[in-house]
């Protein structure tokens, strides 16, 4: 299912997507948290991609994990599988802290309709998200050189 669309690899075509909606998420996350006056004019954008990125870095993932299957039974190995290997890791990373910043987005859009929410837990769980950005788009940052690396650098 995520392995090839007419014959090309569905992760080239997926990461496009992923490279766009997740630091797309972790600046709207971050501005969400840090400009309270802001909210109520992007809270459906931020919540759109809230959703959308943590399924394209799901899809991203599990269609890597395809396609390297597919480079491995070809028979890479060597340097090539090593950085195929570190690239697969960062994948997965973003993938699990998108996640998280998706749900904690979420959780934060819900809290922040509710006029009695306590206000400490709107300050925790800004903290959370400015933190789970910053990762997210690191992390989004270090799959896609190292994706780059495997695909065009010299190994």
């Amino acid at each position: 299912m995520f392995d090839q669309i007419n014959g090309l690899p569905v992760h080239a075509l997926v990461v496009h997507a992923v490279v766009v909606f997740v630091p797309l998420l972790a600046i709207g996350a971050i501005v969400y948290a840090l400009a309270a006056r802001l909210r109520p004019r992007i809270d459906w954008a931020v919540g759109l991609l809230a959703i959308v990125a943590p399924i394209t870095a799901l899809v991203a993932m599990l269609s890597g994990n395809q396609l390297h299957q597919r480079l491995l039974d070809q028979g890479l190995k060597g340097r090539g599988a090593e950085i195929i290997a570190d690239h697969q890791g960062f994948g997965t990373l973003t993938f699990w802290f998108t996640l998280g910043l998706g749900i904690v987005t979420l959780v934060m859009l819900a809290l922040s309709r509710r006029p009695s929410a306590p206000r400490a837990a709107g300050v925790g769980l800004s903290v959370v998200m400015v933190l789970l950005g910053a990762v997210s788009a690191y992390f989004c940052f270090r799959t896609g050189d190292s994706g780059a690396t495997a695909v065009w650098g010299q190994y």
